[in-house]
């Protein structure tokens, strides 16, 4: 009798511990700690089946392979993602984050620091939007982006369309161009 009453409590913990939901902050330090870690099925563990993400006056939608895709541009510039401030309202997250890549590097904003709003429907990730960026040098980000466009166009025309190529190609290009660009300076 006894060693049935300790298995049935064995299996009801191990069944509740299935059911155990992460809650919305910790969803969201999943999703970053999963980008951070170039952990694509850790990713996709915490987004919906589709995902919307939000830059100024764009809106891409993602299904989970066109995810992967951009997951993919995002590794080649070996990001590290560091959450600074996590604050829920309602049932959003507001994050602050940090993002230090090889690309915010040439762009003289290294590390990029912005604030986003982290969307939930069905307890996953649908929808991220960018509310703010803080203490980014936009002049300093568009005079490299737009030297470093201007040269390849005149001395590597292989490599154009880079700054708009969100596959992995483009984000080999874009390192490629800062590479075949630094060499000069």
């Amino acid at each position: 009798m006894k060693n049935i009453f300790i298995l049935l409590v064995t299996i009801g913990i191990l069944t509740s511990c299935d059911n155990l939901q992460l809650n919305h902050k910790e969803t969201v330090k999943q999703y970053y700690h999963a980008f951070d870690a170039g952990n694509f099925n850790a990713l996709n563990a915490v987004i919906n089946d589709s995902i919307t993400i939000v830059s100024g006056d764009f809106a891409t939608n993602y299904n989970h392979d066109s995810f992967h895709v951009f997951f993919k541009w995002d590794s080649i510039f070996k990001p590290s993602y560091q959450i600074l401030d996590l604050e829920e309202k309602n049932t959003d997250v507001i994050v602050t984050i940090t993002q230090k890549n090889i690309r915010n590097e040439f762009l003289k904003n290294n590390p990029l620091k912005f604030k986003v709003k982290v969307t939930f429907e069905n307890e996953k990730i649908s929808r991220i939007e960018e509310l703010e960026y803080i203490d980014v040098n936009w002049n300093d980000w568009t005079q490299k982006r737009d030297s470093l466009e201007n040269w390849v166009e005149l001395n590597h025309q292989t490599l154009n369309g880079f700054i708009n190529d969100m596959t992995m190609k483009g984000a080999i290009n874009y390192i490629k161009a800062i590479e075949l660009y630094e060499a000069l300076e």
